[in-house]
């Protein structure tokens, strides 16, 4: 099964959950997640953060995975430009 990364309403649902003191275990039961996955949140929340931090901090994590985009030299752009236009 592909693991699908939580989604900013459903990151709200957690922490309005949080608030109203609900037990994780629950969450997870009615948002069908894993319970770790609710812990991170909640422990993230104890820390003072909400969840647009969470998502912030989820995005930046996530822009250093990944390939890299290839960056070719000059001289290596130009030439391939030149073949481009002669077709």
């Amino acid at each position: 099964m592909a693991y699908t990364h939580l989604t900013p309403d459903e990151l709200v649902l957690i922490e309005s959950y949080f608030h109203i003191h609900q037990p994780a275990s629950k969450v997870a039961g009615l948002l069908k997640r894993s319970r770790q996955t609710i812990y991170n949140v909640y422990h993230a929340l104890e820390q003072g953060k909400n969840a647009l931090d969470y998502y912030k901090q989820y995005k930046q994590n996530k822009s250093r995975c990944g390939r890299r985009p290839i960056v070719l030299p000059d001289d290596q752009t130009r030439y391939i430009q030149k073949m481009v236009n002669q077709g």
